[in-house]
């Protein structure tokens, strides 16, 4: 659905993207997920059109380009920084972008209907938007990604500032456009969204896609040894092991065991491990 072929992005002398492609199934939610700076706005910014890479190419399903216009009805996206009008009302925002989709009359007021009620804002649709919270805006920001009903979402971080309310709605909106068979690409910065919500995670870094796989198949390749920690007889015995059982049977014959716990591989020390621990700011 969507196939991103060695692209680069530079800002004067900095590579914010390098040389990284990928692909995107149909139906499938793909998340980047990446560390901040690590070019996750920057390529979903390439991937529609917003900014033309310095190399590399982009091409949606068999329609071409981000740029063209046959592709372009194709996809839907909700930035990182918020693209809703405050001074305007969430009824007149979906409005204005449905027109600009080529929408209008009946077709345009049951689009708007049906997005507003697919966000939960049905009823404060008439209220501006700056007397929404945060939540309530990214919502409203998702309500226009996917006003037009494209075959292709794009959620730059999605979850930014909102409260855990407002993120399980958030969650409940993606799922139900997986479940309608759309196909999505979505930014975090968070592990357990992830988990979640992603069939296949690409790990980013420095513009780079450092692995690709689903998060089962990145644990299994980048998490490491689970870890065995017993408490035996007074002291505490600490193993990395891919055989726990056996090892807790082991150390039972020797003196009683009091306790034990088995911390297995998560997606967090993946990230760790191929990332780093060095502070990003």
């Amino acid at each position: 659905m969507l196939v991103i072929s060695h692209i680069v992005k530079r800002y004067g002398t900095r590579v914010a993207v390098d040389d990284l492609s990928l692909e995107v199934r149909p139906g499938e939610i793909l998340g980047l997920l990446g560390p901040n700076g690590a070019g996750k706005s920057t390529t979903m910014h390439v991937a529609t059109g917003l900014l033309r890479p310095d190399a590399g190419s982009v091409a949606i399903g068999v329609h071409g380009p981000p740029t063209s216009p046959d592709a372009r009805r194709r996809l839907g996206l909700a930035p990182q920084n918020l693209a809703v009008y405050d001074l305007l009302t969430a009824e007149e925002n979906l409005a204005f972008f449905g027109q600009l989709y080529g929408l209008s009359g009946a077709a345009l007021k049951a689009r708007v209907d049906a997005a507003l009620s697919f966000v939960g804002l049905g009823d404060r649709r008439r209220d501006r938007v700056d007397t929404y919270s945060g939540g309530m805006k990214r919502r409203l920001n998702i309500a226009a990604a996917v006003l037009h009903e494209p075959e292709l979402v794009l959620l730059d971080e999605p979850t930014v500032g909102v409260d855990p309310q407002s993120r399980n709605a958030i969650f409940d909106s993606i799922e139900a456009l997986k479940a309608e068979g759309r196909t999505l690409v979505y930014s975090t910065h968070y592990m357990e969204e992830a988990v979640r919500l992603c069939d296949r995670v690409a790990i980013i870094d420095a513009g780079r896609v450092l692995a690709l796989d689903t998060v089962a198949g990145l644990i299994r390749t980048h998490g490491g040894t689970p870890s065995l920690q017993v408490r035996l007889a007074g002291r505490d015995v600490v193993l990395q092991t891919h055989d726990p059982l056996a090892e807790l049977n082991r150390l039972s014959l020797e003196a009683p065991v009091e306790s034990f716990r088995v911390d297995e591989p998560t997606l967090e020390q993946v990230f760790l491990t191929l990332t780093g621990r060095t502070l990003r700011d």
